[in-house]
């Protein structure tokens, strides 16, 4: 029988595991009593030093330990940043996955990669429906942003309610499907609402964010004024609506449309497939089908608009693209802008393409995902949430928000900028950070998913920055040296210019090895730490370099 437990006095506990203080790694717990239940659960990008690394994902060590409250996924929208790290955490934690359909169809192309569709529950879930898991109703709200079905959720806690935007723009035109439903918003803000998780990514912007259908007549103006290139435009692959005005556009014009990239491809179908994305007969080709039609009748739809290097544009910009080669004759469109940190690989994919004498276009043919300063005030407005918790951002993006609640007069004790790992707990009566919860990057490397840790980091940076020196010797059994020392160096210097420098550290290695021999000390540990630190020491006069040493002994 199920022993029962005193009612908990402490309320709803929310803690971030990931997505705050950078863009990326979104995924938040929501705890009351028994029953946790995740928020979306996506990866980030390796920063500049992760050398060597694909994908970092969050640490859920809290799931973990906690297995047996763990509910379910709510994933809000289709986007790597939400949905990237699935794959991975669903080996741990394998439990059901709700969200709206598109966002199922872009996760299921994933589970079936890594061939986790059969173990894997899976719930679609339609606009205002509601679901019920354990202590927690959570319904799903219409929202807009750069990629379809996006939702809102409405968590409803003995505790109270907690609203969640996940990431939104208010977009009165969309081009597919309807609007932000603001009106539900304000239902449920009559209701009286506990908390409101607002996305913060573009809190320092004043204003309103455009409509995505502005993007369209852009594209209309620019195929009007290109009518005698090629037209090549790169953006995300998950901005559906996106790829829709491109197709619109090329059909208004007579053109014929290509679309490259592996992720663009399969989300293209997905969307196609589900009734997201409606492409008229005869107007998609395959790219093979390139050269039986002259350039000016045809688009060429494709990844790489952040400058990534194994991306199709940029295998174009190289000329390693087997398929399709830039010339004078084409014109090139960056329909996004550099997500932050992306810029330098974005401009040298731009000075790439010029120099091989193509029209590259990049300024006005994007319209941000994220709502800006004026729509996080009318969500504010219509929510009225007791506690104000800005996430989805880097830190000064929370502080902006932040800043917006104050000016919507509430109390700075009522708005909790979190840190990733925070629990904040939260009644009626008062909130407040009550602990810490492990958090983390566990970087995934190959197939290796957290077998590559600081320590190794440390070394990828050592050896890149000054090198490697593998010294080889071999000991007979009574420790006389009866081969080396050899000294083998990678990265460190050429070998064949520096003969003077390479036979010094031979010399010095030797004297190193003769003392402590000559001491009677025949510890290899003792000999190897010698052997380091005098040609380490050498070394850095001669050159004020540091290569790592990698002593090799051999019993002869």
């Amino acid at each position: 029988m199920k022993k029962m437990e005193p009612k908990s006095s402490q309320g709803l506990k929310i803690i971030p595991l990931g997505g705050l203080e950078q863009i990326g790694m979104n995924i938040t717990a929501f705890e009351y009593e028994d029953s946790i239940i995740v928020v979306d659960c996506g990866l980030s990008f390796p920063e500049d030093d992760m050398l060597g690394i694909d994908l970092v994902i969050p640490d859920v060590t809290y799931l973990k330990n906690n297995i047996e409250k763990v509910k379910g996924f709510i994933i809000t929208h289709g986007h790597e940043d939400h949905i990237g790290a699935l794959p991975y955490v669903l080996r741990e934690i394998n439990v059901p996955i709700y969200a709206t359909k598109l966002t199922m169809g872009i996760i299921e192309n994933k589970l079936k990669e890594h061939n986790l569709t059969n173990n894997t529950k899976r719930k679609v879930v339609k606009f205002g429906q509601s679901i019920n898991l354990g202590q927690f109703r959570i319904e799903f709200i219409k929202t807009n942003h750069s990629i379809v079905d996006a939702a809102a959720l409405a968590i409803y806690s003995p505790a109270g309610i907690v609203v969640h935007t996940g990431d939104f723009k208010v977009d009165y035109t969309p081009v597919f499907g309807d609007a932000i439903d603001l009106q539900r918003f304000a239902e449920i803000g009559k209701k009286g609402v506990l908390a409101l998780m607002c996305d913060s990514t573009n809190a320092e912007r004043p204003g309103f964010t455009p409509s995505e259908r502005t993007v369209g007549r852009t594209f209309d103006i620019l195929f009007e004024e290109h009518k005698n290139t090629r037209i090549i435009i790169a953006t995300f692959a998950s901005n559906v609506d996106r790829v829709q005005q491109i197709i619109n556009s090329a059909y208004k014009f007579g053109r014929k449309v290509v679309v490259e990239g592996r992720s663009m491809v399969n989300i293209i179908e997905t969307a196609t497939n589900l009734g997201y994305l409606s492409i008229p007969d005869n107007t998609l080709i395959d790219i093979e089908q390139l050269k039986n039609y002259p350039d000016e009748k045809t688009v060429i739809i494709t990844t790489g608009s952040q400058g990534e290097s194994m991306a199709a544009l940029s295998r174009m910009a190289e000329d390693n693209h087997r398929k399709i080669s830039i010339g004078p004759t084409d014109t090139i469109i960056f329909s996004s802008h550099p997500i932050p940190g992306n810029e330098k690989a974005v401009t040298n994919v731009i000075n790439e393409l010029l120099l091989k004498g193509a029209d590259v276009i990049f300024q006005d043919v994007h319209v941000s995902g994220h709502a800006c300063q004026e729509e996080i005030k009318l969500l504010y407005t219509l929510v009225r949430p007791k506690y104000a918790i800005p996430v989805h951002g880097e830190f000064k993006h929370l502080k902006a928000q932040a800043k917006i609640a104050r000016e919507l007069g509430f109390a700075k004790e009522n708005i909790f900028i979190l840190q990733s790992g925070d629990v904040l707990e939260l009644t009626e009566e008062k909130a407040q950070v009550t602990g810490k919860v492990p958090v983390g990057d566990i970087l995934v490397d190959g197939l290796g998913v957290g077998d590559v840790g600081n320590i190794v980091l440390r070394d990828r940076q050592h050896l890149a920055e000054d090198g490697i020196m593998i010294v080889v010797l071999g000991l007979d059994g009574a420790d006389q040296l009866v081969s080396g020392p050899d000294i083998v160096s990678r990265g460190f210097v050429y070998v064949r210019e520096s003969d003077e420098l390479m036979d010094e550290a031979r010399v010095v290695v030797n004297e190193a090895i003769e003392g402590c021999l000559g001491r009677g000390i025949s510890d290899w540990g003792k000999l190897k730490g010698s052997i380091k630190d005098s040609l380490s020491e050498y070394v850095w006069r001669k050159t004020k370099r540091r290569p790592m040493i990698l002593p090799i002994i051999m019993e002869i």
